[in-house]
């Protein structure tokens, strides 16, 4: 890799520096639809891998679990060179997870690239993922192009004949320009894809083949020679005629963005600073010369270098030696080295300029989703994941020399991977992980176990709750420990559409007051409920409708402390809330300060929203995941009854040929082992996939237990508590 990556370099500095020459991309997909097959066709055309291995080394697949079990787990950067029409051009490239799991990887890279290359397998169709991944570049302003993928596998698996491969590559495209037209209105005519534009490309990875419309003018290879290669299985010589590398990188350069026409649509929807600033112009123009204007996507530690910060630089230049602001943590950094990525392989360069991805070494304190700039500035939008941790293991570690050790491994990995929820359980001393799924956790422990060489011991895994009013309750009075101070609070269910725009990152305390009060009022919230917003916090939030109470300004912190303490651990079963509206109507504040710190102030609050939640009808939701399941007719009994043995319900059934796919919906906690029960209940020949699919009201018939379940795994008293037990 030392020779080839000198000689890649080599290409890379001069292209560096010229922004209209970059395309930073993405390549997106369901799991199994053959992006890191897809990636290593592009890497052996740049001359970074060898052809002959192309589509079997996994090039960016280099974590051994990644190679050992198909599935990429981590997102891989590679920089490469493509030639085009005389000129060459530098392609940034992010191989992203495809399973639901590590979602949170495809969330970060997008953030990163201008434009997405969305793989579909050309059997399966659009699937679930596909939806997710594509609608999250929707939203960054990420323009896609389509590759459909394994169409040989139409031609020799299902013996389509010519007419119907197109019919079914055509549905394809329809199927995404249908979710680009309804996620992205406003953009459609101009990035709607259409083949005989080019926009879209059809192929094999694994066999190194594709065509598009250009490519058809340019070789003479189109559908029919395609067809007729694919039945005499010379797809060899298809590989020589239209190499797949060529077809892509030719769709990329020609149809996705470079950094100078992105930056002007996605700075506007990624950066909630005044665009007409100086540093907002430098961003908007991709301008090397003005200040540096970094956001962080990535953070890993490497044994000899310390972190290294991957990131998207969207203006300025990055020089060793140089000095970076933790933009918001008052915290700097000198950079030690300048890199770029060719997979797991870092190379430095001497500088890099604005419109690049980048890897540097020296900044610590930097979280994902940081920004890295050399003036103070406003920050970027965070980079927030469709979905969120709702299955936990506890974690101890078997011997207790080994206890600093595993708190160290558990901070490297929250830092690394922000979808990754670590917290102490005070009562029994473990380590509680929060993961997206079964598989997630599972990478995790196995990092800490075999990996980092620490033993540790895992508890089974855990459904994560939530706890939510369905009544409106107060005011309820909370006394301070000295009597001295009083506070009256009411307590309600947040509107629908609120708190939908709150996990969407549209409603947040980063807004200025008048963005935030327009948006809030048009979610449906009253304007004297807007206006005093003081605090919004994991989809709850508290409202100040008080006037004139002296002192409480200075109190207000003290306040959103307590109501933050709630909000973390309700009274219910000390679990999360979720949607709920925390009102303060009035309050009796000691005139002397030091009668109102907080010792005094906190309990008073803890208290009365505590016991305003359990008098406003309180209950717990439970996570639900979508099921999509691909099984033969004669085994949709099997499927069936499979899923409703879990609590599961049946919201769709769809047949083509001989095949159906159910979509329904079943909570979390039936789905443990789900795996290896529906491959039993149809001999392995289900395809199947989840996707989070928010949070639901647990059966009254269930809610006694699962509240008793968790308070005793918590070593918590055994009985649902009183609002007496909060306040007298």
């Amino acid at each position: 890799m030392a020779t080839r990556g000198k000689k890649v370099v080599g290409l890379l500095k001069n292209l560096m520096d010229k922004p209209e020459r970059i395309r930073n991309i993405g390549i997106i997909a369901h799991i199994d639809h053959g992006k890191t097959t897809l990636t290593d066709n592009l890497l052996a055309g740049a001359g970074i891998i060898s052809k002959e291995l192309a589509g079997e080394q996994l090039f960016t697949d280099f974590y051994y679990l990644e190679q050992q079990r198909g599935i990429t787990i981590f997102s891989a950067n590679v920089s490469m060179v493509h030639r085009f029409g005389g000129d060459e051009f530098l392609i940034n490239l992010i191989d992203t997870p495809g399973h639901v799991d590590f979602g949170g990887g495809v969330t970060r890279a997008l953030r990163a690239v201008d434009g997405a290359v969305v793989v579909v397998d050309a059997v399966e169709g659009i699937m679930p993922q596909t939806e997710t991944v594509l609608r999250q570049a929707l939203r960054e302003n990420v323009k896609p192009v389509l590759f459909v993928n394994k169409v040989d596998r139409l031609i020799n698996e299902l013996k389509v004949d010519k007419k119907e491969m197109q019919m079914r590559l055509a549905k394809v495209i329809d199927g995404v320009n249908k979710m680009i037209k309804g996620m992205k209105p406003e953009k459609y005519d101009e990035w709607r894809l259409d083949a005989t534009n080019g926009s879209v490309a059809f192929g094999s990875a694994l066999y190194k083949w594709a065509i598009s419309v250009p490519s058809m003018q340019k070789t003479g290879v189109g559908f029919n020679e395609v067809y007729d290669y694919c039945t005499q299985n010379e797809m060899a010589k298809l590989a020589e005629l239209s190499p797949a590398h060529e077809v892509v990188l030719d769709m990329v350069v020609r149809h996705l963005p470079n950094p100078l026409e992105a930056q002007k649509i996605r700075i506007p929807v990624i950066w909630r600073g005044d665009v007409e600033s100086e540093i907002g112009q430098s961003m908007l123009r991709c301008d090397r010369n003005g200040a540096v204007a970094m956001i962080v996507t990535g953070v890993t530690v490497d044994p000899h270098a310390g972190e290294v910060i991957t990131g998207r630089l969207f203006s300025g230049m990055l020089r060793k030696g140089m000095e970076l602001n933790v933009v918001g943590k008052h915290r700097k950094g000198r950079i030690q080295q300048v890199s770029v990525y060719i997979g797991e392989h870092r190379v430095e360069v001497d500088e890099i300029c604005a419109g690049n991805i980048v890897a540097l070494t020296g900044i610590k304190d930097a979280a994902v989703g940081d920004t890295l700039s050399t003036i103070e500035m406003m920050p970027f939008e965070s980079i927030r994941h469709y979905s969120e941790p709702v299955v936990t293991v506890a974690v101890e570690a078997k011997s207790m020399k080994d206890l600093p050790r595993l708190i160290e491994i558990l901070r490297k990995i929250a830092k690394e991977d922000p979808t990754v929820r670590i917290e102490l359980n005070e009562e029994t001393g473990e380590h509680l992980i929060s993961g997206m799924g079964e598989l997630h956790l599972e990478i995790i422990t196995h990092r800490i176990n075999v990996d980092e060489n620490v033993p540790i011991i895992v508890s089974p895994p855990i459904v994560v709750y939530r706890e939510t009013v369905q009544g409106t309750a107060g005011p309820v009075e909370g006394k301070s420990p000295n009597r001295h101070n009083r506070f009256y609070f009411v307590v309600e269910p947040l509107e629908p559409e609120v708190l939908s725009k709150i996990k969407e990152g549209a409603i947040s305390m980063d807004l200025d007051d008048k963005m935030r009060r327009r948006r809030l009022e048009e979610a449906g919230m009253s304007k004297d409920e807007a206006r005093g917003i003081v605090d919004i916090h994991e989809g709850n939030v508290l409202i100040d409708v008080t006037k004139g109470i002296q002192y409480l300004n200075e109190t207000m912190e003290l306040i959103i402390e307590g109501f933050k303490d709630v909000m973390d651990k309700g009274p219910l079963a000390r679990e999360r809330c979720l949607g709920i509206k925390v009102k303060l109507v009035d309050a009796k504040l000691h005139e002397d300060a030091i009668h109102r710190g907080p010792a005094q102030v906190i309990p008073a609050v803890r208290a009365a929203i505590n016991a305003a939640i359990l008098m406003a009808r309180p209950i717990l939701l439970e996570p639900i995941m979508e099921v999509f399941i691909t099984a033969p007719q004669n085994l949709l009994g099997n499927v069936t009854r499979e899923l409703q043995g879990r609590r599961g319900q049946i919201l769709d059934i769809q047949m083509e040929g001989d095949m159906t796919t159910v979509k329904a919906k079943a909570p979390v906690a039936e789905m443990f082992g789900f795996a290896g029960d529906i491959r039993s209940a149809t001999e392995g020949r289900a395809l199947w996939s989840t996707e989070f699919a928010g949070f639901e009201p647990l059966p009254q018939a269930m809610f006694h237990d699962i509240v008793m379940k968790i308070r005793k795994r918590k070593g918590l008293k055994l009985e649902i508590p009183q609002p007496s037990d909060f306040v007298s």
